[in-house]
């Protein structure tokens, strides 16, 4: 746990009693704050006093003596409604923050010259973090990896000598916190998403770039600069006199980190100083993937570590769960968890990794479908549908695509498996790539990846680990 003293004897309200905020408020007073916390689900609200947290409904709070509002990141603070939490504290004058903005006025006042890596990006950002955290690993360094990712950044262990904390921002924490300020930033790459809670793709974007514009004198941002959005703000960042390392899947670099062919290339003022071939790395296939690790790799080189010493980390990156993930093989049929594909255009970068796609796909349907993913049809030998959108997708797909409306995941599972060895085709690839939310019939898109892990086991012949 990280401390939180610079609230010490002040009273602090904490809003949203789940993981992060449990963290939050148990922080806050192991700093000497005097907190307040409140949720509105009463689940919440008693496994906090269970904890030792003061609870108190905060509608009847005298806001005048809080020193700050600690939201939880899935709490709305602009869009669709301000929670009822933002407009008293507003009324109050009462500042309104989120952990993110707590850990970074903590490093500022203990350590400010301790290495923090922030990561946000429309898409990539939690394989970046991983990346990010095993490269530093690979290399000596003790890493705390957290935030966004799923481990609240409060609970992470305190700065001391030699300690990297990598943490994943999404734009709900980046919104929450005003005074973010890394050592190193990375901003992969920024299209339309989470609108409903930033109101326009402006706002959104304007969010996201606030990770790059407070990136600490003498830092490093990295930004990927294959959309005009975050090509802008690679520009903005660079005219700020903030040190700025572009990286591209799509086009040569003068300076920075591009793909040329399977190969990443550092480039120095023209000059190509070092190639890092992805060849054969299983848990970086696709351009979406060498995107992620041209960035891990310059925020790492940005840390202190060697290109040789990066190149080696590289090559031992096991991947993460639910993305893209090889969870193994049947005779000559390899099976990829994709389940964290919930839209099409996450969806679209596992199909562009393979040829031969026998693809299960469906769940809780997104706005456009799969309509944006015709260009990669011809690559899908068959699909299998399930869940609520399988009569959408299939009326997509019409005879472009054979298809099979299954219903269930292991129906798909079983049928898939089933025509893919039954293939003459060298290398088929069952894959799990739903282009939709999971809620129809799965909690998550972990529990959903899970069951297609399982099922994978499960099947009649054995199978090996790919």
């Amino acid at each position: 746990m990280i401390p939180v003293s610079t609230f010490k004897d002040r009273r602090v309200a904490v809003f949203g009693l789940g993981g992060s905020g449990l963290a939050t408020a148990q922080a806050l007073l192991a700093g000497g704050a005097e907190v307040i916390g409140w949720d509105d689900g009463e689940p919440g609200r008693k496994k906090a006093e269970a904890a030792g947290i003061p609870v108190s409904d905060l509608r009847d709070a005298d806001w005048s003596g809080f020193a700050a509002l600690v939201l939880a990141p899935g709490v709305p603070l602009t869009h669709p409604v301000p929670h009822w939490t933002v407009g008293l504290a507003q009324a109050a004058g009462v500042e309104i923050i989120g952990d993110i903005e707590l850990f970074c006025r903590e490093r500022r006042a203990l350590k400010p010259t301790a290495p923090f890596a922030a990561i946000t990006g429309t898409n990539g950002k939690s394989t970046t973090t991983a990346l990010l955290s095993h490269l530093m690993k690979v290399g000596g360094r003790d890493v705390q990896m957290g935030g966004n990712i799923g481990t609240a950044i409060l609970s992470l262990e305190p700065f001391k000598a030699g300690r990297v904390h990598v943490v994943e921002c999404s734009s709900y924490q980046i919104d929450l916190a005003p005074g973010l300020d890394p050592s190193v930033g990375i901003h992969l790459n920024l299209t339309p998403d989470h609108i409903d809670r930033h109101g326009t793709f402006e706002h959104y974007g304007a969010v996201k770039e606030r990770l790059i514009a407070g990136v600490q004198p003498g830092g490093t941002a990295v930004v990927g600069v294959d959309d005009a959005p975050s090509a802008a703000i690679a520009d903005r960042a660079e005219a700020a006199g903030i040190h700025v390392v572009r990286i591209s899947v799509k086009q040569p670099l003068a300076d920075g980190i591009w793909l040329d062919g399977e190969t990443l290339v550092v480039s120095e003022k023209g000059a190509k100083v070092f190639r890092l071939p992805l060849t054969g790395i299983g848990s970086l296939r696709g351009a979406h993937n060498a995107q992620n690790a041209a960035a891990a790799m310059a925020a790492a080189r940005g840390l202190g570590l060697a290109y040789e010493v990066i190149a080696v980390g590289m090559q031992r990156f096991p991947g993460l769960a639910h993305r893209m993930e090889q969870v193994g093989t049947r005779g000559k049929v390899l099976f990829v968890n994709d389940s964290k594909a919930t839209n099409a255009d996450a969806a679209e970068r596992a199909l562009a990794s393979f040829s031969d796609v026998f693809w299960i796909a469906g769940g809780k349907p997104k706005a456009g479908g799969i309509t944006p993913l015709k260009p990669f049809f011809p690559r899908v030998r068959k699909a299998y549908l399930i869940g609520e959108a399988a009569a959408d997708f299939a009326a997509t797909l019409g005879g472009d695509v054979p298809h099979e409306v299954v219903g269930t995941l292991d129906r798909a599972v079983a049928a898939a498996a089933r025509d893919a060895a039954a293939s003459s085709l060298d290398h088929p690839v069952v894959l799990l790539s739903p282009a939709c939310a999971s809620f129809d019939q799965y909690p998550n898109f972990e529990v959903r990846g899970d069951a297609f892990r399982h099922l994978v086991e499960d099947l009649p012949q054995e199978t090996a680990p790919a």
